[in-house]
């Protein structure tokens, strides 16, 4: 099955650039009631990360999807061959990533790695990649859900893609109603219309959501 292990191959054009960590967010001033919230951040992904990438990668897949996709699609996304597949792929989107827009994130809490987050300039035909983004995956642990990890990753892509030049950026999600769907519906996200099919032995209904960030000109 097709997953968003690592990243896609875009027309846009590398540059030379140096890829800086996102500044970690303000503890709040109930900080004292959660110690723990002074200590999370997003920085950019790792080589000793990848482990628990495919960890947190597979982990959230089952937790968001197991009512969605069939049981054998999960069984076998929890399997070694698809870890280790997982695992290459992510190694190879660090080492050699198609072009510098393309970035890999993960958020910490405590210096644990607790979430991730791919993106990069849009892979499809009717996006331009100039000026078009793409998340291709963000996933947080289901243990650490609700703490702002998601959010965090979220605008650290966004701050990085506005940064980058790009002006909208888009999304991939199950039609089915799944926390990831709910997470950018909330955000002030919404469907562009664009629809597409996960092939998992049956046909699972996917739609795009997409957000505006930065000001066109001309």
């Amino acid at each position: 099955m097709r997953d968003d292990s690592g990243f896609r191959h875009s027309g846009r054009e590398n540059r030379d650039q140096t890829v800086a960590a996102s500044e970690p967010e303000p503890a709040a001033a109930s900080a004292s009631q959660d110690p723990a919230r002074g200590q999370r951040f997003v920085r950019s992904a790792r080589l000793e990360d990848i482990d628990t990438i495919v960890a947190i990668q597979v982990a959230a897949w089952r937790s968001m999807y197991a009512d969605v996709l069939p049981d054998e699609v999960i069984t076998e996304l929890a399997g070694a061959e698809a870890g280790e597949r997982f695992r290459e792929q992510w190694h190879s989107s660090l080492r050699s990533p198609p072009t510098s827009w393309h970035r890999l994130l993960v958020s910490t809490e405590r210096r644990a790695v607790v979430g991730f987050a791919a993106l990069g300039p849009a892979g499809d035909p009717d996006r331009w990649p100039a000026t078009d983004a793409e998340i291709y995956a963000l996933h947080v642990d289901p243990d650490h859900v609700r703490l702002g990890h998601g959010s965090r990753l979220l605008n650290a892509c966004v701050d990085h893609l506005t940064e980058d030049g790009f002006h909208a950026v888009h999304v991939w999600t199950l039609e089915a109603p799944n926390p990831l769907r709910a997470f950018v519906e909330a955000a002030g996200w919404a469907p562009d219309g664009a629809r597409r099919e996960l092939d998992v032995g049956e046909r699972v209904p996917m739609v795009r959501f997409h957000a505006s960030i930065g000001e066109r000109t001309g």
